[in-house]
This record gives C-alpha cells, sequence and structure tokens, in this order.
C-alpha cells in the first residue's frame, strides 16, 4: 500500500550515538518510500523562525511601488519581486506572489559563463519600510545553509554512503555556496468560480533537497503517492517539510525518490497562505558528464534491493511530471540547466533578458506540442482506417 501521510524526523536524535541508527533507518524509509518528510529539531532558535515568519508576511503589506522597485525583471538573476500569478509551473501560471532571495554574491565578471548571472547581490526592500527583513533573512540563509548540508551527509549515511559523499557537488568553503529562498503569498481564490485553485501546479523540486518553513495555518500543501492519489501535507508546528529532489534521485541512480506535489489556492473567504521555502543549492559548474560518470560511489546492494521491493510492492510510480534536473544535450552544467529552468518559469524576465534562449525553449515547446497532437491524431485516425481495411 502506497503511503497516506508523510513522516515525521527528529534531526536531535542524529546527534546522539545511542538513537542515530534508528533515525537513520526512519531516513531511509521516508528517502525510499515517500520522497517528502517533516523535519523537527534542526537547530535554529524559535525566535529567528518567528521573525523570519514576521517579516515574511509583512514584505506584502509594503506599497506595491515599492515592491515594483525590486521587481525581478529588473535584473538578470532572477531574484527580486514577482507579482500575482508571473510564474507557470506544468504550463499554467501559479496563483501566488512572492520575492526571491539568495545568498548573496557579488556581480559577475563580464567575461564568466552567462548562468553564472545567477550568482547575485539580492534586490532587498528599502531598509526605511522593512528595517529587520535583510539581517532576519540573511542570517536565516545562512543557518538554513548550514542544516541542509548537515542533513545531506545523514542522507549519505542512511543510504549506506560516507557522510561526505555528496560534498563534492558544493562550492567549497561551504559558505561560497549559493542557496535559495523564496517568500510566498497565496491569496485566497475569488468566489466568482472564473479561475482555478492552482497555487503551484504539480511539479518535483530539481536539485537535491528543499526545506519548506509553512507560514500560516491552511492547508494546501499536497504530495501524491504511487496510486496517484493527493495526500495533505498540513503545518505541524515546529517542523520544516523536506522534498527530495530529482537531482538527489538521479546522483543516486532511482534509490532516493523525488515525488510530484502541488499547492492548492485558499478557498474563498479564508485569507491568505503564507510559506518560506528553502532550496539548496548545488555547484552551478558541475558537468552533467561529471554528475553521471562520477556518480556518488556504489550505493550498497542492500539499499539497491529495498528500493526494488518497494517499486515491485508498488507496481512502479508515478513519473509524469517533466523531469528538469538534465535538460537533454542542451545543457553541459547544472548553472546553465537551472538558467533554462528559470527562463522557463519566468518568461517576463527571459524577454528582457535571455530572449535567445526564452525562442528556444518556445520552439522546443512547439514542437513537442506538435508531437503530441500527431500522436493524438493517429490514435483517433486509426481505428477508422482498420475499419477501411475490413471492407
Amino acid at each position: 500500500m502506497s503511503f497516506t501521510s508523510i513522516p515525521i524526523l527528529d534531526m536531535a536524535l542524529a546527534n546522539d550515538p545511542a538513537t542515530k541508527p534508528a533515525f537513520l533507518s526512519d531516513l531511509r524509509h521516508a528517502l525510499l518510500e515517500v520522497g517528502f518528510l517533516y523535519l523537527k529539531n534542526v537547530g535554529i532558535p524559535d525566535e529567528l523562525f518567528k521573525q523570519t515568519i514576521s517579516e515574511g508576511k509583512a514584505f506584502f503589506d509594503i506599497p506595491q511601488e515599492e515592491k515594483l522597485k525590486i521587481e525581478m525583471k529588473n535584473a538578470p538573476s532572477f531574484l527580486g519581486y514577482s507579482r500575482l500569478s508571473a510564474e507557470i509551473t506544468a504550463g499554467a501560471v501559479d496563483h501566488r506572489e512572492q520575492i526571491d532571495l539568495s545568498t548573496e554574491h557579488p556581480v559577475p565578471s563580464p567575461s564568466a559563463p552567462r548562468y553564472h548571472n545567477l550568482l547575485a547581490p539580492n534586490q532587498w526592500p528599502s531598509a526605511s519600510i522593512l528595517p529587520g527583513f535583510r539581517p532576519v533573512f540573511t542570517e536565516y540563509m545562512s543557518r538554513m545553509g548550514r542544516v541542509s548540508l548537515a542533513f545531506t551527509s545523514l542522507i549519505a549515511e542512511a543510504i549506506g554512503l560516507p557522510a561526505d559523499a555528496f560534498d563534492r557537488y558544493f562550492d567549497q568553503p561551504a559558505d561560497k555556496q549559493q542557496h535559495k529562498l523564496k517568500v510566498v503569498k497565496y491569496p485566497d481564490v475569488p468566489g466568482d468560480g472564473k479561475r482555478g485553485n492552482q497555487g503551484v501546479g504539480p511539479h518535483k523540486d530539481s536539485m537535491l533537497t528543499s526545506y519548506l518553513l509553512q507560514a500560516s495555518p491552511h492547508k494546501g500543501l499536497q504530495v501524491q503517492n504511487v496510486a496517484g492519489d493527493w495526500i495533505d501535507c498540513p503545518p505541524i508546528e515546529g517542523t520544516l517539510v523536506v522534498a527530495i529532489g530529482q537531482g538527489l534521485e538521479a546522483l543516486t541512480r532511482g534509490v532516493c525518490v523525488s515525488t510530484t506535489h502541488r499547492v492548492l489556492s485558499p478557498p474563498a473567504g479564508q485569507g491568505a497562505r503564507f510559506s518560506i521555502p528553502f532550496f539548496q543549492g548545488v555547484r552551478g559548474d558541475a558537468e552533467f558528464e561529471e554528475l553521471e560518470t562520477v556518480g556518488v560511489g556504489a550505493v550498497p546492494e542492500e539499499v539497491r534491493e529495498l528500493r526494488r521491493m518497494v517499486l515491485e510492492r508498488h507496481g512502479g510510480r508515478l513519473d509524469d511530471v517533466e523531469f528538469t534536473f538534465r535538460v537533454g544535450g542542451v545543457a553541459k552544467t547544472l548553472g546553465e540547466a537551472t538558467l533554462r529552468n528559470r527562463v522557463k518559469s519566468h518568461p517576463d524576465v527571459g524577454e528582457r533578458w535571455y530572449p535567445d534562449i526564452l525562442a528556444e525553449i518556445r520552439e522546443e515547446q512547439a514542437k513537442a506540442k506538435s508531437k503530441s497532437e500527431g500522436v493524438s491524431e493517429a490514435k483517433e485516425i486509426a481505428p477508422a482506417a482498420k475499419t477501411v481495411e475490413a471492407h
């Protein structure tokens, strides 16, 4: 039977030699069977969580003209404010507004690869309006960066690899690694019935791990199990929701599972839902060829067998969401692939800064649509053709 709830793990248990084996066993189950988990006691003070939520919500209350001063399309970094319904997931518009931040880097040199544009300073709201926003989120991203690296080491141990197995995929020293964060507002759905309730469409996260701080009491996040059922992942105080990304699934040769999930907008009258997802970064200069040939070493056969047993028990699993970690033959590095995915998600930024990449993506989409329509037409025509032959 497929999972019907999301497991809750206590990261503090990993710090005690007496309880660590049980923690790793529970983590292994979550990695192989679910691809999602709640994580508590990550080592971040409750006060910082509260400040992060408070400052995040406050951002959406500042005047619109102040938000537009730091609009995402102002810069080629894909950092900054996105208006309501400016992002696309699974080919449909997401009903949310947000600000994207990252661990900061200086502006890249003109001779740097284009994808280094993603490594840049943030566009911060004015300190005269939100004086606490920048220091709180700078601190939160720094701490979450350390949490994500520590947890990735635990993932390695849980599947029988050395604790440092994934280190090669991160920039060194660790504080140079870029991680990303969003502060997101999902307005409740208007009651006129004229639009759907897609907060974010069905998707899988692209890299290794992501960590969601659910900043309001609303339900909305849902995870799809292998039976195709959508399982609620409601807020639980004191936890982060961890999602396994496609990158980790690829690097572990399918042992760790990346799971489809979506966000539904709150029903009319329930007010806005707020969330703050943190996305662990990887080394943008890493080449796919390197990742595919070097990998993380051999995952022990007994762990691979556990994953095979999971697949057999469930008769395979749904995998109808686009695989974005590898962009077939076009991108040679993780940075290039990430840039293309950002252009696809934010075509307004692409139009201004990367029109050539956007044109390539649209051409690819048109070809894929034409091919899909051709297959559908062939299926419709086939029965009639058989009838004619029978005459």
